[in-house]
Formats: C-alpha cells, structure tokens, sequence
C-alpha cells in the first residue's frame, strides 16, 4: 500500500474525512456537475453518473472558467459538495469556491494541493482523513 500519509499543501484549510473520488480529468462543474444531485453529468467524463456529494475529490484542476465557482458554492448551499478537493496545484476556482461558501453559509471545504506523484498514488474507495494542516491521512 502507498504511504498513509501525504504532506499536502492547505488552499483552504480545513478537516475533511471521506471516500475518495479519484479520476486524472480535469472537470467542468458548469454542465460537468449537478448541484442538486451531486452526480457528474458531463457523459464524455470518466466520472459520469458518479456522485461525488459528501466525497473527497481528486481531480488534477477545473476546466472552464469562472462558474467553477457558482456550481460549487450552491453544491455546498444544496448539501451536494464534495467534502473536500484534492488537486495537483492551486486552482482559484475552487479555492474561491470555498471561501465563497464560508462566507455566504459559514460552509467552506479544504482545497488542498498535491504533488503530482503523491496525487498519482490515491485510489477511489479509499478512506481520507483531511488536517487543519493539509495532512492527508489513509484511514
């Protein structure tokens, strides 16, 4: 098994504890991601039909633009986000996404960025366990 431990770097700190969902595409949440539902709708994605609601999300960055954003925070308004999102460097969508969602509902989520070779090594299905510090621990 990979280490248990992964030194990542906080985006947004925050504790997070999940399964993993881990695919290597980027992802488009505006026509990509049902905020009521939580489910991936983009069929051309590895993911599709998949929810990631209550999940820890790995997914190397956002593809699109801005409305990354919007799609994340009323997913956190609905119940519908992802725990947390692991990414392969600092994505501003999702790190505004959370801090939107601290601010309009006192919701934010850890956004933490990872080398690409420990984000290689995650698994779906897999248990996380997400620090304050941006520790990622295999539970």
């Amino acid at each position: 098994m990979a280490d248990r431990v992964i030194a990542g770097r906080a985006i947004v700190a925050g504790n997070a504890e999940g399964d993993a969902l881990v695919t290597s595409d980027a992802l488009s949440f505006w026509g990509g991601y049902d905020f009521h539902t939580g489910e991936i709708i983009d069929r051309r994605h590895p993911l599709a039909g998949v929810r990631a609601a209550g999940r820890i999300l790995a997914v190397p960055f956002s593809k699109g633009s801005s409305s990354t954003t919007a799609v994340l925070v009323e997913a956190v308004r609905a119940g519908t986000a992802p725990a947390a999102i692991l990414t392969t460097g600092v994505d501003a969508f999702f790190a505004l996404a959370s801090i939107v969602a601290d601010v309009m509902y006192g919701k934010p989520f850890p956004v933490i960025a990872l080398e690409p070779v420990d984000f290689a090594s995650l698994r779906s299905g897999e248990q996380l366990r997400i620090e304050l510090s941006g520790v990622i621990r295999r539970i």
